[in-house]
């Protein structure tokens, strides 16, 4: 046997066994052999690639034991964990999308305390229904005679195409609006598991309102619905055209709106918010159903709502798929506090996270990023970087203003990972070969956080 066979056979002797390790370690039993087996096993692992020490001897190996502790630390920890938002992408799926409102947090706290009057009615001790808490709410901000809410907007849209154009029904969609969303869902798939019968019209660049109009005296009967789709993450131009809501609204079958991003703000106000379409507008136009999601641009939790006609939304009650979509009381807290604050236009724009990203002045982002290079120190520099909304809305929006850039010769993939371990976490962009930091979409009490992260990230990478 040669000296490193040698070597290799005396780590693997020395490693402990793992009830040694593990009552070494602070922690119930359970968690404590947890962390210890896969200590062992990477110590192991690394025995018999010849890049262990000894690790012998009398007594735990210390390195051994510190490693034991940090996966302990590793278990313990949360996997699902607030990050700082540094991307300077307001609506980020992957980061949970839209930032909740202090009054929603506030809401989900009560809500989370005990029992809700979830479904029970307080007047008459009878049961009720989840809808009641946001269902007058939503009447009153869009103008719909009806409303209900669900898990989320996808959700909705096949709620409604089932509910109005379900068991085999035909439904016209535009050959222009067969999407596909985020995570790879595709109208046409979603359409078919609602049981309607997908009637393509017009061509990709271009439907008109004769296509809709052929379309439904070919089919004949009563035809379930028509559904038009915004494309919200995308913009076709040039030789285009499509039909505009009024109009589908006129044909007479029931219109399906599906708008997104669930734009409750006032346009005049926000600006940014003037390419996508507005909930009140389809339902003044008579849409039978609009759906959209909670947690975009109108700012809210994770959800789905749908608003229209009162029969279109009764008939969507119903629906057996209503109840496997349901929201949940938490979500539903939130959702009620973002859309009381949308009673007082001013509030809204103030106090709900993603109106304010957007209406933003210079000054502001001009401030916060100078307080971040200050914390950070001369390793940092501002310079003027775009940021864009994302969650599939204003795909053509970009949000100019001051950023953060990082000077340093480490590898800027290898300063983000670090950013990455923080605690808590900093989630900014490499752009150009620098690692940047965008203030639009961070609060004024994270950039303490975050300019320590930074510097300890710094000092932990090599330079290339």
């Amino acid at each position: 046997m040669g000296a490193g066979s040698d070597t290799q056979a005396r780590a693997l002797r020395g490693l402990p066994a793992v009830h040694e390790l593990a009552r070494a370690l602070d922690a119930p039993h359970a968690l404590a052999v947890a962390a210890a087996r896969r200590a062992i096993d990477e110590a192991r692992a690394a025995a018999l690639a010849g890049t262990s020490l000894d690790g012998g001897g009398a007594g735990l190996d210390r390195d051994l034991l510190e490693r034991a502790r940090e996966l302990l630390a590793e278990l313990n920890r949360p996997s699902l964990e607030r990050v700082i938002n540094a991307t300077g992408v307001i609506v980020h799926t992957n980061l949970g999308r839209a930032p909740l409102s202090a009054s929603a947090r506030k809401a989900v706290a009560r809500a989370a305390e005990g029992y809700a009057n979830l479904e029970l009615d307080l007047n008459t001790g009878e049961r009720g229904t989840r809808h009641a808490h946001v269902d007058s709410l939503l009447c009153e901000l869009t103008g719909a005679q009806a409303a209900m809410v669900v898990n989320n907007g996808a959700g909705a849209v096949l709620l409604a195409a089932a509910a109005l154009a379900g068991r085999g029904r035909p439904i016209v969609v535009s050959r222009g609006q067969l999407v596909e969303i985020g995570g790879g869902f595709r109208i046409p798939e979603v359409i078919a598991q609602s049981g309607a019968r997908l009637v393509e019209v017009g061509t990709t660049n271009r439907t008109r309102l004769a296509d809709y109009e052929e379309a439904l005296a070919a089919v004949g009967g009563e035809p379930g619905a028509i559904l038009r789709v915004h494309p919200s993450n995308f913009r076709a131009v040039g030789f285009v055209e499509d039909v505009s809501i009024d109009a589908l609204c006129a044909l007479g079958p029931p219109v399906i709106d599906d708008i997104g991003s669930g734009v409750l703000a006032d346009a005049s106000g926000l600006p940014a918010l003037a390419e996508e379409p507005p909930i009140k507008r389809s339902i003044a136009a008579g849409a039978a159903l609009v759906c959209c999601s909670g947690d975009k641009l109108l700012g809210g939790p994770q959800a789905g709502l749908l608003v229209g006609r009162a029969d279109a939304v009764a008939a969507a009650r119903k629906h057996p798929l209503a109840r496997a979509l349901r929201i949940d009381k938490l979500s539903l807290a939130a959702l009620e506090a973002t859309l009381v604050a949308y009673r007082d236009p001013e509030r809204a724009r103030r106090e709900i996270p993603v109106l304010a990203m957007l209406d933003a002045p210079e000054e502001k982002l001009a401030a916060l990023a100078e307080r971040l290079r200050e914390a950070i120190g001369p390793a940092a520099e501002i310079v003027r970087a775009s940021g864009k909304v994302g969650g599939g809305a204003l795909p053509m929006l970009e949000l100019e203003g001051p950023v953060v850039a990082l000077r340093t010769e480490a590898d800027p993939a290898a300063v983000a990972q670090a950013l990455r371990f923080a605690t808590p976490p900093v989630i900014g962009r490499i752009h150009d070969g620098r690692v940047l930091l965008d203030p639009r979409t961070m609060t004024h009490t994270e950039l303490e956080p975050a300019a320590r992260a930074v510097r300890s990230a710094l000092a932990a990478t090599p330079t290339q």
